[in-house]
C-alpha cells in the first residue's frame, strides 16, 4: 500500500474495480462466482481498511454464505433473484441486522444484536445481495465528517488527512476505495449526498416515504431516509429498485408506485436532455464559497445546457432560513428519539450494583454511552421542546419548514429538476471543524432544504476542483416521487463527463 496520504479508487484492480452492473453480468453468466467476487472485496477490506476505517464490523462468514447460496441457485439454472444478485454490499451501521451488531457507532449500543432485520435488510437479502459488513458513521448519524464515531475516524480515500464526509462517511469511503461496489446510507440532512460528493461517488436520498424506515435506528424521524450508494448512476438505480416500496411496518411509508429509476438511468445515459428544464436555485449561487466548487458548478450547468436542457433561475427565499429551521427540528426529534436509550432495556448499563437508583443508573449509562455531540443535541432539543419555549422555537421552525416546502413547489412549476452544489467546499481536513459545531453545521448548507421538504436528491460526481484536486459533486433535486428524474439527468451528466 502507498505510504503517502492517497490511495484512490483507481488503485484497485480486477473484480473490485468493476461496477456493480458489470460484476452482476459476470456472475449471472457464470464467468465469475459470487463467492469469488465477495472474497475479492473482503480481501480489499483486509488490505486497506486498517488505514481507511470504513467498516465497524466485517461479516466475512455471513457474506460468503450468502454468496454461496447465490452461486448454488444460479448453477441450478434458477433466474437471478435480482439484477444485483451476487454483488456484495456495504451497509451503514444504523440498520438493524440479526447476524451482525448494530451500534450506530455509539458506545451505548456496543455489541447490540437485534432480534429482527430492518425491512431494507430483508429486501437486500431477498435480492441475493451478500452483506460485507456494517460501515462507520457519526454516532447516531449526528455529524458531517464521521469524526463523531465512538470507535474510530474514517478517512477519505482521496486524501487520508481529510474527511470522507458524514454521517455516512464509512459507506462512501468503502465505495471510493474499492472495498464494495454498492452500499446503503441514510440521509437526514445530507448524510448520503455530502459524503458522495466528497469521495467522488454517487448517492441518492429517495423521496421521504419511498424507502422503508422500519429497522432504521432513528435520528430525526421526520427527516431520516435510507438510500442507495454506488460508483455509477445505473448501479445506484439498480439498488434503489431493490430497496424501495411501501412497507406495512412503517407508518411513514407511502403506498405509491416505485418510479422506474432503472429505465430512467438507461435513457439518460443516451445523453439527451432536450425538453428538460433545469432550475438553478438563486440562493445557492453566491460568493464566499470555495472558488473551485463554484467553478465546477458553473461548468456543470454548461454541461447540462450542452445536453439540451433549458436552464432557468428559480427563487427560493426561505432557503436562507433552512439551517436554523433544520437544526431546531432535528435537535427536538433527537431528544425525543434517544430517550429510549436509558440503560434499562438494552444497550450499555452503568452503575447497576445495587447501590444506585434506577434514575442514577439511567444517568450514568447515558453519561458513559453518549458522545459529546449526541449530548449537545439532546440537551438543545430538550430545551426547544420545554414549556415556554416550544412556541418560540419548535413551532416556529415547523412553520418555516412549510414555507421551504412551498418554495420547492413554486420552483417545480418552472423546472423539472433543480441543481445546486452539494457542499460549499471540497473535503476539509480531519480535526478542522470538530471543535466548531456551527462551522460543521454550516457545511450542510446546500443539502438541508431537501430533507425539510421530504423530496428526493442525488449527488453525482462533477470532477475535481481546480484549486484542491479533490472531488466535487453536483446535486440534482426532484419533486416528490419523481425520483426517476434524478436518474435521467444524473446519468446524462455522468455520460457527458465520461
Amino acid at each position: 500500500m502507498s505510504t503517502d496520504n492517497t490511495f484512490l479508487a483507481e488503485s484497485t484492480t480486477g473484480l473490485t474495480a468493476l461496477s456493480a452492473s458489470e460484476l452482476a453480468e459476470k456472475i449471472h453468466s457464470r464467468e465469475v462466482s459470487s463467492v469469488e467476487a465477495t472474497q475479492a472485496h473482503l480481501d480489499r477490506i483486509s488490505e486497506v481498511d486498517s488505514e481507511l476505517g470504513a467498516f465497524l464490523h466485517v461479516g466475512a462468514e455471513e457474506a460468503l454464505s450468502a454468496a454461496r447460496a447465490v452461486d448454488e441457485s444460479l448453477d441450478r439454472g434458477d433466474k437471478p433473484a435480482s439484477p444485483l444478485a451476487g454483488v456484495p454490499l456495504a451497509l451503514k451501521d444504523v440498520f438493524v441486522t440479526t447476524d451482525a451488531p448494530t451500534t450506530c457507532a455509539s458506545k451505548i449500543l456496543e455489541g447490540y444484536m437485534s432480534p429482527y432485520d430492518a425491512t431494507v435488510v430483508k429486501k437486500i437479502r431477498g435480492a441475493g445481495i451478500p452483506i460485507l459488513g456494517k460501515t462507520n458513521m457519526d454516532e447516531f448519524a449526528m455529524g458531517s465528517s464521521t469524526e463523531n464515531s465512538a470507535y474510530h475516524v474514517t478517512k477519505n480515500p482521496w486524501d487520508r488527512t481529510r474527511t470522507p464526509g458524514g454521517s455516512g462517511g464509512g459507506t462512501a469511503a468503502a465505495l471510493a476505495s474499492g472495498e464494495a461496489p454498492i452500499g446503503i446510507g441514510t440521509d437526514t440532512g445530507g448524510s448520503i449526498r455530502q459524503p458522495a460528493a466528497l469521495t467522488g461517488t454517487v448517492g441518492v436520498k429517495p423521496t421521504y416515504g419511498g424507502v422503508s424506515r422500519y429497522g432504521l435506528v432513528a435520528c430525526a424521524s421526520s427527516l431520516d431516509q435510507g438510500g442507495p450508494c454506488a460508483r455509477t448512476v445505473l448501479d445506484t438505480a439498480l439498488l434503489h429498485e431493490v430497496i424501495a416500496g411501501v412497507d406495512p411496518h412503517d407508518a411513514t411509508s407511502v403506498d405509491v408506485a416505485v418510479p422506474d429509476v432503472v429505465t430512467a438511468a438507461r435513457e439518460g445515459a443516451k445523453g439527451d436532455l432536450s425538453g428538460v428544464k433545469v432550475g438553478v436555485v438563486k440562493q445557492f449561487v453566491r460568493d464566499g464559497y470555495q472558488p473551485g466548487v463554484l467553478e465546477s458548478f458553473q461548468k456543470s450547468i454548461e454541461t447540462l445546457r450542452d445536453l439540451g436542457a433549458e436552464i432557468v433561475e428559480v427563487d427560493c427565499p426561505h432557503f436562507d432560513d433552512a439551517i436554523g429551521t433544520y437544526y431546531l427540528i432535528q435537535f427536538s426529534e433527537i431528544s425525543s428519539n434517544l430517550a429510549r436509550f436509558d440503560g434499562m432495556r438494552y444497550g450499555l448499563r452503568e452503575g447497576d450494583d445495587g447501590k444506585h437508583s434506577a434514575a442514577e443508573v439511567m444517568s450514568m449509562s447515558r453519561a458513559a454511552g453518549f458522545g459529546p455531540e449526541v449530548k449537545r443535541r439532546i440537551l438543545a432539543g430538550a430545551y426547544t421542546l420545554s414549556v415556554g419555549y416550544y412556541d418560540a422555537y419548535y413551532l416556529k421552525a415547523q412553520r418555516v419548514r412549510a414555507l421551504i416546502a412551498q418554495d420547492f413547489a413554486n420552483a417545480y412549476e418552472k423546472a423539472d429538476v433543480l441543481v445546486a452544489p452539494v457542499t460549499p467546499t471540497t473535503a476539509f481536513a480531519l480535526g478542522e471543524k470538530v471543535n466548531d459545531p456551527l462551522a460543521m453545521y454550516n457545511f450542510d448548507l446546500f443539502t438541508l432544504p431537501l430533507n425539510l421538504a421530504g423530496l428526493g436528491g442525488m449527488s453525482v460526481p462533477a470532477g475535481l476542483a481546480s484549486d484542491t484536486n479533490l472531488p466535487v459533486g453536483l446535486q440534482i433535486m426532484a419533486p416528490a416521487f419523481k425520483d426517476d428524474r434524478l436518474y435521467k439527468v444524473g446519468a446524462a451528466f455522468e455520460a457527458a463527463r465520461s
